[in-house]
């Protein structure tokens, strides 16, 4: 958002929730500010709901019970869609006396509901990223979502491929792959790193299951059974820390291996500096949850570090094997710990891998380069959406949507 308003367009951000998270990082502390969030109930909310269903009755009710029928097949939808749409109808409302002209919504789940809904009932175009879960896990209305919407962003051509598999080969048509990115000066990229000593391993990410931490646990123990020295530091916060204190204190790894909670955006630049190696472990969730491709590891390959990464969903499409980092299988603790072992024993070689990791986020993850892509495909669809009357608009607002 932050890089849209840099390339001129104007902001306006519609949280369905307001969550208060422990870190904040610096740069979105404005946003919390200007975030136009709704209470699940106001006197603003039963009035613009009153006045839709007494303008336009058949299409208020038409809307609403397809959005039912439509999440039926889910109930925990089910349940957030009824809860969350009187809110969603009063949004709708202050989008268009505020002259909103494009919606984007990042997630397929709830916020491209709350997209779709808004443009069934103010006309005003949406389009959506997807991400990851939102295509891997819950799916309740997913094509008619995507069917309506100006244009699809996949963040992968694995799941551009993905949702022609779920919905249908239409799909592919209107869905445009824009990698995430980074902003790589942020990141430390000196080629001075020590890669003779102690492997100094470095992982960032939510303690959840899915991220696999776990195996990378295990890993660890297997290289010190092999002698090498190494320290393993992760950052992150969540519902698995008990489990992975517990495991790192059975293999008796509470010297090497350090959980340094959450920390902001800055801090986690400056300790990626210190490290020589990265490590992505992350698995398949019998659920299908899986990662799409982390921003962690962006970051890591344009700080100039050696990753190791599972070969799961777009992954590969930015550690690509043997050139700028290793792929190994997911919940494998043995390759993993030979990866990290080859990267010990062959400095040499890891350090061109980073080299190349850095050139390729540079030139296909970069943020300001991909938002321009996304800024392009909003500015195509307002111009098939403007009437004469009205294409002389200086600035467009994008809305975007956040779970």
């Amino acid at each position: 958002m932050i890089e849209m308003e840099r390339q001129g367009w104007e902001i306006s951000l519609y949280p369905l929730i307001l969550q208060k998270q422990a870190v904040v990082h610096s740069e979105a502390e404005q946003w919390l500010l200007r975030a136009k969030g709704l209470p699940y109930f106001s006197g603003e909310i039963l009035l613009a709901n009153y006045r839709e269903m007494a303008i336009k009755p058949s299409r208020y009710i038409l809307t609403f019970s397809r959005m039912l029928i439509g999440n039926a097949s889910s109930p925990n939808f089910f349940f957030r869609a009824l809860v969350l749409f009187a809110k969603i109808v009063a949004i709708a409302a202050r989008m268009k006396a505020e002259g909103v002209q494009h919606i984007h919504a990042h997630y397929a789940t709830h916020p491209a509901l709350a997209a779709w809904l808004i443009h069934r009932l103010t006309g005003i175009p949406y389009s959506v990223t997807v991400h990851a879960h939102d295509i891997f896990v819950q799916r309740a209305m997913l094509a008619t979502k995507l069917r309506e919407a100006s244009f699809v962003v996949a963040i992968s051509d694995f799941n551009r491929e993905y949702l022609a598999s779920v919905v249908g080969e239409w799909i592919k048509g209107k869905t445009h792959v824009i990698h995430c990115g980074v902003q790589p000066e942020l990141y430390t990229s000196q080629q001075t790193k020590d890669r003779t000593g102690c492997l100094e391993i470095i992982s960032v990410g939510s303690l959840q299951p899915y991220k696999g931490f776990g195996v990378l646990i295990e890993a660890c123990s297997l290289l010190q059974k092999r002698l090498i020295p190494f320290r393993c530091r992760i950052i992150g916060g969540g519902e698995e820390e008990p489990r992975l204190r517990n495991m790192i204190a059975r293999h008796e790894l509470e010297g090497v291996i350090h959980l340094l909670g959450r920390k902001p955006q800055e801090e986690v630049a400056q300790l990626l500096a210190t490290a020589n190696c990265y490590v992505q472990p992350s698995v398949i969730m019998p659920s299908g949850k899986m990662e799409g491709i982390p921003v962690g590891l962006m970051e890591a390959l344009a700080s100039l570090l050696p990753v190791v990464a599972t070969a799961i969903s777009g992954i590969p499409e930015l550690v690509r094997q043997g050139e700028t980092g290793y792929l190994v299988s997911p919940h494998n603790a043995v390759e993993l710990a030979w990866a990290l072992e080859q990267h010990y024993l062959h400095p040499v070689q890891a350090a061109r891998m980073a080299e190349n990791g850095r050139e390729l986020v540079l030139k296909e993850f970069n943020l300001e380069n991909n938002v321009a892509l996304l800024s392009d495909l909003c500015r195509q669809s307002l111009d098939l959406c403007l009437t004469p009357a009205t294409s002389q608009t200086t600035s467009a607002v994008i809305d975007t949507i956040f779970p």
